[in-house]
């Protein structure tokens, strides 16, 4: 088995892929005529966005992610070699700060900001082997 999508229910999804686009640079792999399903360009595993709706008509409750409230127990890790510049990127671009670049001891730079439905995005240089 393998992980194929990692899917967030969202408001918008056509705003939520316009800001993926300029907050962290991924491109759109697809987004369905109905604006209610999106994939993300993220390497073996896509960043899916589904409408919000779709969890009801699929049967399933969820609690949905929103900027004023306190983030989920869940987070979406992107790895990029300058954190700081996606930092900074991201926060022009409308994310929310979560907490600034910072050095981990084990030599990972990390930081953390919150998209525009107020998911938590973890902003990470690679783990060394």
């Amino acid at each position: 088995m393998k992980l194929g999508y990692v899917i967030l229910y969202v408001q918008d999804v056509p705003a939520t892929v316009d800001f993926y686009e300029k907050a962290f640079g991924l491109q759109r792999r697809f987004l369905h005529e109905s604006n209610s399903y999106a994939e993300m360009e993220t390497g073996a595993t896509a960043l899916a966005f589904a409408a919000e709706g779709m969890a009801k008509d699929n049967g399933l409750t969820v609690r949905p992610n929103r900027v004023k409230e306190d983030a989920a127990a869940v987070e979406v890790a992107l790895v990029t070699p300058d954190v700081q510049a996606a930092y900074e990127r991201a926060v022009k671009a409308g994310a929310r700060p979560a907490q600034p670049p910072k050095q981990k001891p084990w030599g990972q730079t990390v930081a953390y900001v919150r998209d525009i439905d107020g998911v938590l995005v973890e902003l990470c240089t690679p783990m060394s082997a």
